[in-house]
């Protein structure tokens, strides 16, 4: 069981990992310092450095941070259903999360560390997808769908209908893509 410390210290965590996403959308990796994200979490320095000893601690807990957010709202996405409904949940979650995500930005200002963690990130999420594809060659379908998912990252498109055509096509989805125009 937590102590009230321990409680106190997650909600404190949450709070620096909520305003390091604010501190990245607004300056990029590169040029992210402790003392702004101490700042922008409303916390002291020291209370920051307890929590995280470096900036490449905190990071590493960002990364951690946001694959459990995402993971998350994965599952929330797909509660209660299978098969094709569930992947089509998850393929309308994407395109909702590309669309919201303001971290997308960090690409004009910071590529080789966008590339550097797409590289990372690929395996994960065709790993979180695989399971989901009800059919056919479950690592190959869920590989196609991360990497159109990649390519919209990286040169951001305006429509929205066609991404999610274009992934219900890497998963074998048929139907009428344009009923979601």
């Amino acid at each position: 069981m937590d102590s009230i410390f321990d409680q106190a210290d997650n909600g404190t965590r949450t709070r620096i990992l909520r305003a390091t996403f604010e501190v990245l959308g607004r300056r990029g990796y590169g040029k992210l310092n402790l003392s702004d994200v101490a700042a922008a979490a409303k916390v002291s320095r020291p209370t920051l450095y307890r929590l995280f000893s470096s900036k490449e601690d905190l990071l590493a807990a960002f990364g951690e941070y946001e694959q459990r957010n995402i993971e998350d709202s994965v599952r929330a996405a797909t509660e209660g259903l299978d098969g094709v409904a569930r992947l089509d949940a998850v393929l309308r979650f994407i395109v909702e999360f590309q669309d919201s995500y303001s971290l997308s930005r960090v690409i004009e200002v910071e590529p080789d560390h966008v590339l550097s963690e797409i590289a990372r990130v690929v395996p994960i999420m065709r790993d979180l997808i695989e399971p989901l594809v009800p059919q056919g060659d479950r690592r190959i379908i869920a590989g196609a769908i991360v990497r159109v998912a990649v390519a919209h990252y990286l040169v951001v498109s305006d429509d929205r209908a066609d991404f999610l055509a274009q992934l219900r096509r890497a998963a074998g989805i048929p139907g009428n893509e344009s009923r979601d125009r």
